[in-house]
């Protein structure tokens, strides 16, 4: 029997979190997952929570691989938490990044669009933040709302403790894949207000992102009304400045890029767009044939730009 299967859902997580972290944490980072809520996540209820059931990978052996390997589906998220995984020390720019893996709302993409990503994300020098937010999405609630929720508060908790953490608080980004990236254009458009009541001093501390890498996303725009903008990502001039990636044979659509992308010009946003001929959907960082799958060096390249990756300057 491998270890997977036998570990509990709780242990898994903690393990899959611990192995990307090792060698990186150092001084007063937390060495494991930071629970996001002192108590029960705001929506929820311990009713709710216990007939959700409990958090395991759904993933079923020698199916739906990518790159020929295996994927962690996460299920039945209750506790979200965020993984703080530090470059090298002497490869650290003071910049960092939440990461949102994306499963359509439904199960998180752990290790193919989560730890994989804090991984590359570390070898630029970048601090990566692996966010676990809630999914399946709650009954009678949007579908981003808990996760957008957990997002909100994640950003505030690494503010909060930016010194702490080493992590300079004006160049603090986020980056998702496929819903994971409709949670982040969320977070980019939807931060003067929380949707949630204060807790404590995390949550007087600005949850916009300073800089937004989307990948593959999902959700951008309602298809049946013209491909307008969906109502709750609520672009202006004030929106982070936003990289989008995405391959023309995408089964989610790249329209929902493009018009995405005109929205962010038109309020005159700091934006760029690259698109792909082939590539799918759903590939992570794992390398194929199909040049969509060199995005990681475009985004390194994209954020040298801003200056993120610049030890002590900020970002334009």
């Amino acid at each position: 029997m491998s270890m997977k299967s036998i570990l509990r859902p709780l242990q898994l997580a903690t393990v899959i979190f611990a192995t990307v972290c090792i060698g990186t944490v150092n001084g007063a980072v937390p060495s494991g997952p930071i629970t996001l809520w002192p108590q029960i996540p705001p929506g929820d209820t311990a009713e709710s929570m216990k007939a959700l059931g409990e958090e395991k990978d759904t993933s079923k052996p020698g199916e739906g691989l990518v790159a020929g390997q295996p994927l962690i589906r996460l299920g039945n998220v209750t506790s979200p938490t965020i993984t703080i995984c530090k470059p090298a020390p002497e490869k650290d720019t003071g910049a960092a990044v939440l990461v949102c893996p994306g499963g359509g709302y439904y199960i998180l993409a752990m290790d193919l669009e989560g730890s994989e990503v804090v991984s590359w994300l570390n070898s630029v020098g970048v601090t990566g933040i692996l966010l676990k937010y809630r999914v399946p999405a709650r009954p009678n609630r949007e579908r981003y709302e808990a996760p957008l929720q957990d997002a909100q508060r994640a950003m505030g908790l690494v503010r909060q403790h930016a010194s702490e953490w080493g992590i300079n608080p004006k160049r603090i980004g986020v980056m998702g894949f496929s819903a994971g990236a409709h949670l982040s254009a969320a977070l980019s458009c939807i931060y003067e207000k929380r949707g949630y009541p204060a807790i404590d001093d995390a949550d007087q501390q600005s949850c916009k992102p300073d800089f937004t890498l989307l990948v593959y996303p999902a959700y951008l725009t309602v298809e049946k009304e013209g491909d307008r903008v969906a109502p709750e990502l609520r672009i202006d001039a004030k929106t982070s400045p936003t990289l989008l990636i995405q391959s023309e044979d995408d089964p989610v659509r790249v329209e929902s890029s493009l018009y995405y992308y005109l929205a962010l010009k038109k309020a005159r946003v700091p934006a760029e767009m690259d698109l792909y001929a082939t590539g799918g959907h759903g590939y992570g960082l794992r390398h194929t044939t199909d040049a969509v799958t060199d995005w990681p060096a475009r985004a390194t390249r994209w954020m040298q730009s801003l200056g993120v990756l610049e030890k002590g300057r900020a970002t334009k």
